[in-house]
């Protein structure tokens, strides 16, 4: 439904939800996410240019939020580095469909409307405020940075 790329986007997301007002570097949110380092700064650069979060280099440096987990919708995150598709002409080329979208080609958008409608009401305050023994995405909460292992 989502790719890898907005998957890790989300896991980075929330990381830093869960830490915020701490600058967190590409190590600890790749160790507290799982999500391979060259992988994460690509990932995180592409947020970066999207203004999600603000990166500061330095001591002290990190990445941060640019707004609060409140005002961030799941949808507004997955945008900014893999944009979910929606089918406004015929995928098939057929000109006689043109933007007259056949009944399965119109199911399948409406279903990503539905989709995406979600996400867009979804805030990622929602995600790591919902009650739950599992915290979404990633291994480590709260404001202590997380060693990379030895």
């Amino acid at each position: 439904m989502i790719s890898q790329t907005a998957e890790y986007a989300l896991r980075a997301i929330t990381h830093l939800a869960y830490n915020a007002g701490t600058p967190q570097t590409n190590k600890q949110i790749s160790v507290s996410t799982h999500v391979p380092m060259p992988y994460l700064s690509k990932v995180l650069q592409s947020m970066t240019r999207a203004g999600l979060i603000h990166s500061q280099r330095g001591l002290h440096g990190g990445f941060t939020l640019t707004r609060s987990p409140n005002d961030l919708s799941v949808f507004e995150v997955i945008q900014a580095v893999d944009p979910m598709p929606r089918i406004h002409t015929c995928p098939l080329g057929l000109a006689s469909h043109g933007t007259n979208l056949c009944p399965l080609h119109r199911r399948l958008d409406e279903a990503m409307g539905l989709v995406e409608t979600a996400f867009r009401e979804s805030t990622i305050a929602d995600v790591i405020a919902e009650p739950t023994n599992s915290k979404p995405l990633c291994s480590m909460i709260g404001p202590e940075p997380v060693a990379a292992p030895a």
